[in-house]
């Protein structure tokens, strides 16, 4: 059934490639290919692997609407190398002046663990340190919410772009992030995060981006769950890899 699933998405992901083609002409469209290199999987403060992993992706847009196919391979699961990981995202995004609106779905195809979806929806600002918050509701596995609050600058050296950010979510009552020591779910700050990368353009279509960043708990129930749910048992991560992307 999952490899079925995974299928149908990238069946529907090729027919959105296609619907783009025919409608290029009357519709603002882009298209884009990237893979990550990165020393570990690290997602929302979890380390999910331990070793290093690759993770492909490619997304297409069609005026406010975008489609996203992203898959993880991990190179030591069980000590083997498999694909663990294969998500589809489906988008929306609005602007108004400087406001930057976003909303939409995530499926996420698991290996070893259930499959779950979110919807989501996030508000930006085009100010000093770009603030942005996200709210996500999986209402499938999870039946909770998960909140990232973040803010960013993006320092110039000619036509090299160095990006500098800071995270910080909070989980109400998602399962999927983990339970408290009695097994239960719970609502408190969860991770924090910094990074900083830099975006190196090697021409008009193609550049790479190496990156690193340092994840952390912002509570004691969620430093729990984290390190319960960690490959490792840790709870402050530091990680990093570089990104090669295409844009057409």
């Amino acid at each position: 059934m999952k490899k079925f699933r995974m299928t149908l998405l990238m069946i529907i992901l090729v027919m959105g490639l296609s619907v783009t083609n025919l409608y290029a002409d009357k519709v603002a469209t882009s298209g884009s290919a990237s893979v990550d290199i990165m020393s570990n999987y690290v997602w929302r403060g979890i380390k999910l692997s331990n070793s290093y992993v690759v993770q492909p992706s490619v997304g297409i847009t069609y005026g406010g609407f975008g489609a996203n196919l992203w898959s993880n391979w991990d190179s030591d699961f069980n000590n083997n190398a498999e694909l663990t990981e294969t998500d589809l995202t489906l988008d929306y995004s609005y602007s108004i002046d400087r406001l930057s609106l976003d909303a939409g779905y995530i499926y996420y195809g698991l290996e070893g663990a259930s499959d779950t979806q979110e919807i989501y929806v996030s508000a930006g600002y085009d100010v000093l340190l770009s603030p942005s918050l996200t709210l996500y509701y999986d209402y499938d596995e999870g039946k909770g919410a998960f909140a990232v609050a973040s803010v960013g600058h993006t320092l110039e050296f000619g036509k090299i772009a160095l990006n500098l950010g800071a995270s910080a979510s909070y989980n109400f009552n998602n399962l999927v992030m983990g339970t408290d020591a009695s097994g239960n779910d719970f609502s408190n700050f969860y991770n924090g995060e910094i990074s900083a990368s830099a975006s190196i353009p090697l021409n008009d279509a193609i550049s790479v981006e190496p990156k690193i960043a340092y994840s952390f708990p912002l509570s004691n129930v969620a430093e729990n769950a984290i390190k319960a749910m960690s490959d490792d048992g840790d709870s402050n991560i530091i990680y990093g890899g570089v990104n090669l992307s295409l844009s057409f």
